[in-house]
């Protein structure tokens, strides 16, 4: 039932790229199509369709991206980080599932909430270099600047904060189904 659900909410992640694509939305468009990546990567090195990041952390990540379609203007600042910051999330719980690298619950909510941050960081050098040389917008005053890497900020705090609520419910869930086995928070 999670595979099932996963792939439709992929589904849906893959479409809304399109649609980012031919909209000219790029970062949006790219955000989309790294999250149905990130979706898509356990099943691949698995080789198992049925192995899929749980379908309630990728409706968490796709939901930003979601109220994107509409480019709500005054919260598109946050809805783009909260995307970001989501991404990160899924990218953690990939991680997990696909390699030996294990993260302890503060310390995947302390990268989710760093790495959102560092692309609010990449993003400006990266705005800034393509309006220097390219001609495109960039924000006009360090003020808007501000605005950009605070709402990287608190986006990348709800992130870590709505991860450690996945983390307290997968460790609940973990210590019902295995009550012998130790789990730290």
């Amino acid at each position: 039932m999670n595979a099932t659900i996963a792939w439709v909410i992929t589904a849906v992640l893959v479409i809304l790229a399109v649609l980012g694509f031919f909209a000219g939305l790029l970062v949006f468009m790219t955000i989309a199509a790294v999250a149905a990546f990130v979706a898509i990567t356990p099943a691949v090195v698995n080789r198992s369709w049925t192995r899929t990041v749980s379908w309630p952390l990728l409706l968490l990540a796709s939901i930003p991206l979601v109220l994107g379609v509409g480019r709500p203007s005054f919260f598109s600042d946050v809805v783009t980080s909260l995307s970001i910051a989501m991404l990160a999330m899924l990218v953690v719980v990939a991680l997990q599932m696909t390699t030996t690298v294990r993260m302890t619950p503060r310390f995947a909510i302390f990268f989710v909430a760093l790495s959102t941050m560092a692309f609010a960081g990449f993003w400006a050098v990266g705005s800034a270099i393509s309006a220097r040389y390219l001609g495109t917008d960039f924000v006009e005053t360090n003020e808007e600047l501000m605005i950009v890497f605070t709402a990287a900020a608190l986006a990348g705090i709800a992130g870590g904060v709505i991860f450690r609520w996945y983390f307290r419910g997968q460790l609940k869930a973990n210590v019902e189904a295995q009550p012998d086995v130790e789990v730290v928070a």
